[in-house]
């Protein structure tokens, strides 16, 4: 079937479903040989995957506000989760900068555009942006709202909703994101359906579980519980594509699949002490560092007759991009007085072979993610990529990492001695960035003043946030 032009498209249905803690390499689409994830696969068949799909974040909440917002972390002020307290920066050079828990009220969000446009708006799941009446999304442009994280079985909502017991919470939010197409088919409609699978803790149907008991594990992939918990998102997934092509549709409907941050695991090959579930081989590290394992995600689009099958790209997206993409597809205006960082990139989903009209991606994390004892899973830290090149400046000793990513995804060869010319260029870029950005710094940490760390607020593992 031709594909035809987005210029002769209504507004389409959005469906942006996200996966929490799911890595770059945890699913088949993207070369898992342990995991089971058809459904997934099948919409990748189906439709364009980026290869080089970025998180703002290297852990959730940042991500979440950089989605919504469209915006950076350095004007939204969330870099991380939950106040500085939460790991004794106390002991190291530099006071992180005070984190907001909360995406600030005076930003649109992608569901307050889309309302503009005449867009049914509904989200079920992991909301992660505040949780005072105020802050709930409900208040921030979705007509309907179920927020559920924490707990994979016996969870709570916000509003409270009753449920049979035993009930798996990816499943519920299924459900109800299903219930949210079907009474607004005529569309358009914009359902943003955020998983808390496949966060810890470790939960899954045992039915699932027992399927991957005796699998044999391949590629740093191993553990059934996790294998499970990624099925039922691959499950919910594949449940919400086939209504959309049931309820006749898809040709009507951009369905978008990605995660919030790299997967937890691949700590020991980068040196750090911290508890890992799987592996974001051939990747560096996982969720809570700026190499790639912690940032590097699937990302898949399907529409059906708009998007030609079984397309990739390595053009480079990152979560700025979704608000100016979803303006720029459903003809929403843009907020007044809110500048956004990302960059359309609904003209690759048309033709993967175009190239957006952008130098650089840039990551600016003023703080400190802890793992176990003395460990860091990141340290205060700048990050720019410009087209192979990958430029890290760990701000505790202004020390530079630099990586040719074409030739080294794993980022096992700093170049910044060898190359210092491509370094100061790279550096140039990211000074001016953050700059113009008016990114703030972690400042020196005074003892003297800084006072006792609480007690409770130790190091955590990497499965936290």
């Amino acid at each position: 079937m031709p594909q035809t032009s987005f210029a002769d498209q209504k507004p389409p249905n959005i469906i942006f479903i996200l996966a929490d803690d799911l890595g770059y390499t945890d699913t088949s689409a993207y070369g898992s040989r342990y995991y089971e994830t058809p459904n997934i696969e099948k919409l990748a068949a189906d439709g364009l995957k980026f290869t080089n799909g970025y998180t703002n974040g290297p852990n959730c909440q940042p991500t979440r506000a950089a989605l919504i917002s469209g915006q950076y972390a350095a004007r939204t002020g969330v870099y991380t989760v939950g106040n500085i307290d939460r790991f004794d920066w106390r002991s190291r050079p530099l006071r992180p900068v005070d984190n907001v828990v909360a995406l600030p009220g005076n930003k649109t969000t992608i569901a307050q555009s889309l309302k503009k446009a005449g867009y049914a708006t509904g989200m079920f799941g992991k909301w992660h942006l505040g949780n005072k009446p105020a802050e709930h999304p409900s208040k921030r442009g979705f007509d309907e709202a179920i927020v559920s994280n924490g707990k994979h079985f016996d969870f709570k909502t916000d509003p409270q909703v009753d449920y049979p017991q035993g009930t798996y919470l990816a499943d519920f939010l299924t459900d109800k994101a299903a219930d949210f197409i079907e009474r607004h088919k005529d569309g358009p409609f914009f359902l943003y359906l955020p998983h808390f699978g496949v966060h810890a803790p470790y939960q899954a149907k045992p039915e699932l579980i027992e399927h991957f008991k005796n699998k044999q594990a391949a590629g740093g992939h191993h553990d059934p519980v996790y294998a499970a918990m990624l099925a039922s998102v691959d499950q919910s997934v594949g449940k919400i594509t086939a209504l959309v092509d049931k309820l006749g549709i898809a040709e009507n409907t951009l369905i978008v699949f990605t995660s919030d941050n790299g997967g937890v695991g691949g700590y020991q090959k980068a040196g750090i002490n911290a508890k890992g579930v799987t592996d974001n081989s051939p990747l560096k590290a996982g969720k809570g560092n700026l190499h790639e394992g912690g940032i590097r995600v699937p990302y898949v689009f399907r529409w059906k007759g708009k998007i030609a099958p079984g397309g990739v790209t390595d053009t480079p997206i990152i979560s700025v991009d979704l608000h100016p993409s979803l303006l720029a597809l459903s003809g929403a205006p843009a907020p007044e007085n809110q500048p956004l960082d990302g960059v359309s990139y609904a003209k690759l989903l048309e033709d993967p072979a175009k190239k957006l009209d952008r130098d650089a991606l840039f990551w600016h994390f003023p703080g400190y993610l802890g793992a176990n004892g003395d460990s860091w899973r990141t340290k205060p830290v700048s990050v720019v990529r410009s087209g192979d090149w990958k430029l890290i400046q760990n701000l505790e000793d202004k020390s530079l990492e630099l990586y040719d990513l074409k030739n080294d995804i794993g980022e096992a060869n700093n170049l910044a001695t060898a190359q210092p010319g491509k370094a100061a260029a790279l550096l140039a870029k990211l000074d001016t960035w953050r700059q113009e950005i008016k990114a703030p710094f972690p400042t020196p940490n005074d003892p003297s003043k800084a006072g006792t760390a609480p007690k409770k607020k130790k190091n955590r593992d990497s499965a936290d946030d």
